[in-house]
């Protein structure tokens, strides 16, 4: 039977589980502090597993302790159609940054169970564990498992500040699975996500159709020195490695300025240092930068930038320089149909939308470099995100949300 194309999300229960989640792992006034495999983290992944087994979909865990819900659909066998993105948050995160995207994959499946409509493919709900990167660096882990991008036990291997491994971690809160990160067959992955920009909310649109992410690079950069007395070693023989981690981010910053005409951005995201402390010298430390640019070619050029720089810094502080982990992503890597079809939905059902690109990093990059990928893109008031004043109405998500519906049936009914 053909979907009923009037069929519409039940807003008000989204916005429910959406309030619900924020009560768990609260940070500063109306923000949230759910770090990834954090108490407050476990709270929230067994209120969502609750929700999805309350809808009747079957739940599993996988290796890297993402969670897939699915709701079955008439020929199970078929590769599913996945909906999803995450619920960890930032140190001083909103409630809506990825948290949408999962709640929203739940209330299209309560929506069709509703409406007594199966779809041909399965529907998987996915949480990802690790999004933000916020406690294990870098982001993005998880869906970077799934398409092979990281190995498991490079995972596993993460540190803290405190030095708590991501493996350890994951066993201590009980979601540690059995379910193999890698290798599963997958029709498509749509996300929904809030803009974390401006554009939509300045230009009064209701959705945003993305088109694809800017290509961003990013690296963490090991300094190595020796630590001294800060009153009587001479200038000459002073080897800080914390100054050489702050030369790196003053450096980047630059490039971000040099390139911010055009719209280029460089960032100076973590700095740490040991022994960090008054009267001595460093002698190590860790920085995390990265740069993006609409023109990939221009983001290369200034990741080439940021590279040579960190060498410059250690030479200039007497230190040594060690790149232990670089990244990159973005790009037109979605789906030209899928994007196309979300496009032909905002339209039918008489949105007011726009073509926009990415500029923030989502789980949905690295699954586009192996399935055919989407995402959607809501409105957020002034494009304020990892921040507690983050904020949403409920109307925001209406449209979204429901071409999303409509999106992910059609493709799960083929």
């Amino acid at each position: 039977m053909a979907f009923d194309a009037d069929a519409r999300v039940d807003l008000g229960r989204f916005w429910e589980t959406i309030q619900t989640s924020a009560q768990i792992g609260e940070g500063r006034p109306g923000g949230l502090a759910r770090l990834t495999l954090t108490d407050a983290d476990r709270q929230m992944r067994d209120q969502f597993v609750t929700w999805c087994k309350q809808a009747g979909m079957d739940v599993e865990v996988d290796e890297l302790g993402s969670i897939f819900a699915c709701r079955k659909g008439s020929e199970p066998d078929l590769p599913p159609v996945l909906v999803g993105s995450h619920l960890d948050t930032q140190i001083n995160g909103g409630r809506y940054d990825g948290i949408a995207g999962v709640l929203a994959g739940l209330e299209l499946c309560r929506t069709l169970d509703q409406l007594g409509h199966q779809t041909k493919r399965s529907i998987v709900v996915v949480d990802w564990t690790n999004e933000e990167g916020a406690r294990f660096s870098p982001p993005m882990v998880a869906s970077g498992g799934f398409v092979g991008r990281y190995e498991r036990d490079w995972i596993y291997d993460l540190t803290d500040d405190e030095g708590k491994k991501f493996g350890e971690e994951l066993e201590r809160i009980g979601y540690r699975g059995s379910r193999k990160a890698t290798g599963h067959a997958v029709d498509a992955y749509f996300e929904l996500h809030i803009e974390q920009g401006p554009l939509l909310d300045a230009e009064n649109k209701q959705v945003g159709i993305v088109t694809g992410g800017y290509p961003s690079h990013g690296m963490r950069v090991g300094f190595t020195g020796q630590t001294a007395h800060t009153g009587p070693t001479p200038m000459d023989l002073r080897h800080n490695a914390l100054v050489a981690a702050a030369r790196w981010a003053t450096a980047v910053d630059d490039i971000g300025w040099e390139f911010a005409i055009h719209d280029g951005k460089a960032t100076a995201a973590r700095l740490v240092a040991w022994p960090n402390k008054a009267g001595i010298l460093s002698d190590t430390s860790e920085a995390v930068c990265d740069v993006r640019h609409p023109d990939p070619i221009t983001a290369r050029v200034m990741a080439e930038k940021m590279r040579r720089a960190a060498f410059e810094a250690a030479a200039r502080a007497g230190c040594e320089a060690v790149i232990h982990d670089e990244w990159k992503w973005g790009g037109d890597i979605f789906d030209a149909k899928m994007v196309d079809g979300l496009r032909n939905h905002a339209k039918r059902m008489g949105y007011d939308w726009r073509d926009i690109q990415s500029q923030a990093g989502h789980d949905a990059y690295f699954m586009a470099t192996r399935y055919p990928t989407a995402m959607v893109f809501t409105p957020c008031k002034d494009g304020i995100t990892h921040n507690n004043n983050e904020h949403c109405e409920p109307e925001d998500f209406e449209p979204g949300l429901n071409i999303l519906l409509h999106a992910v049936v059609e493709r799960a009914d083929r």
